[in-house]
């Protein structure tokens, strides 16, 4: 029993130190809320905790891509606006 629970202790220290996490973390799931705000930054290019400005820069690049006059669709557009306003509704009011 005691192998057994060394060997546990070190096949998790290995996947800490290989991957980054503790084994039992890969059985978490993230909150849709999380998700979507990963998927809203991946797809303008902003990093967590991105500025009111630097949304609005990433967004008109974006934009200027996607539109439909440049070859993009409406859609397209649709998601990248969507994107801005799930991220600037994360920012903390200022007064």
């Amino acid at each position: 029993m005691t192998r057994l629970l060394i060997l546990l202790a070190v096949v998790s220290l290995g996947v800490k130190l290989v991957f980054g996490r503790w084994p039992w973390e890969y059985l978490q799931t993230n909150s849709t809320r999380s998700q979507a705000l990963f998927r809203a930054r991946k797809l303008l290019g902003v990093r967590n905790g991105a500025t009111h400005g630097e949304i609005m820069d990433a967004h008109k690049r974006l934009i200027a891509m996607v539109h439909p006059d440049r070859g993009g669709s409406s859609a397209q557009v649709h998601e990248a606006n969507a994107a801005r306003d799930l991220l600037l509704d994360e920012l903390p009011e200022q007064n």
